[in-house]
């Protein structure tokens, strides 16, 4: 029998993280730091479809916000911003209650079990963001988690030619001028694909690549999904219905907030909801850390089960 290519043994979290991780938006810094005005631009964000669409042209409504920005910068209203200076915005985000603690405890808390530890089972997080990739790898999170899934900004596009000239390294600080890849609500499942076949951590498998279920490095059953809105409807479907765990979070300064998410619950769409409070004893690390310990005994009953089948005692001595 061939063996398997990945030992199934890792647990993932996946975390959205605007009013997921933190209580409002990780573009705050952004505009304040410009002395923009957020509700100004986000409702020009909002009217740029129709304006396109007067000039006949079709666009996606995805990536408006992130070209919107760069519109901004070439218009000198956010002069020299570059992904060294989204990484220190990041820096000033603040995150709920408990964060970035709970990654760490929740890792340790399987690691550190001898029945899970015998077995090789850990604990790795993930965020799959709509946002900044460098907002987020600037910010107190970053350290703790094993990937992150977000858009990216390109400095300095390459030149026409450049195949035949040497390379040269970037210059430091150069203002964003392009939109390097982008994420959306719906290409958030093939950061879950990649993560469940183990594309992040083997570049040579392809996300389209077959792979047999038994050979993927995280099982969907293995994971569990924390995000906040209507947004996040495509991972949570994905998830309940392969097995996963899901769980909607809100703020509690918020009433509207806390009712988007319940309604999520009442629509079957996630399993648990909580208010988004991570520090030991609150519902939500409560239901995570229990949701952790459920997988990772489904594991070890699993490779039990299979040591059983497989592995047969030899004859004892006979007198």
């Amino acid at each position: 029998m061939p063996a398997a290519l990945f030992t199934a043994t890792v647990i993932a979290i996946i975390w959205d993280f605007d009013q997921t991780l933190i209580p409002g938006y990780q573009q705050d810094p952004l505009f304040a730091e410009y002395k923009i005005d957020a509700n100004e631009f986000w409702a020009e964000v909002g009217a740029l479809e129709d304006h396109y669409k007067h000039q006949g042209l079709v666009v996606s409504t995805d990536t408006l916000y992130l070209n919107h920005i760069l519109t901004y910068v070439k218009g000198g209203h956010m002069p020299g911003l570059s992904n060294k200076k989204l990484k220190e915005l990041g820096a000033k985000l603040a995150f709920y209650p408990g964060i970035p603690e709970f990654l760490d405890l929740a890792k340790s808390h399987i690691s550190g079990a001898s029945r899970f530890a015998a077995h090789g089972i850990t604990v790795e997080h993930y965020i799959v963001s709509t946002g900044l990739r460098q907002i987020i790898l600037g910010s107190a999170v970053s350290p703790h988690v094993n990937g992150v899934w977000a858009s990216e900004f390109i400095e300095e596009p390459a030149e026409r030619g450049f195949l035949k000239k040497l390379a040269k390294l970037p210059i430091d600080d150069h203002e964003v001028t392009q939109v390097g890849y982008f994420l959306d609500n719906t290409s958030k499942t093939r950061a879950i694909f990649e993560i469940n076949k183990g594309s992040n951590v083997m570049p040579k498998i392809g996300v389209n690549d077959t792979i047999a279920p038994e050979d993927r490095r995280v099982p969907f059953r293995n994971m569990i999904y924390v995000a906040d809105g209507p947004s996040d409807i495509p991972v949570f479907s994905i998830l309940n219905s392969m097995g996963g765990r899901t769980l909607g979070v809100y703020n509690p300064a918020q009433d509207k907030h806390f009712r988007n998410v319940k309604s999520l619950q009442d629509q079957g769409r996630i399993q648990h909801f909580a208010e988004a409070d991570y520090r030991a004893g609150t519902n939500a690390a409560r239901w995570l850390i229990a949701s952790l310990e459920d997988i990772a005994s489904s594991i070890v009953s699993d490779r039990e089960k299979l040591l059983d089948e497989r592995v047969h005692g030899s004859v004892g001595h006979v007198t």
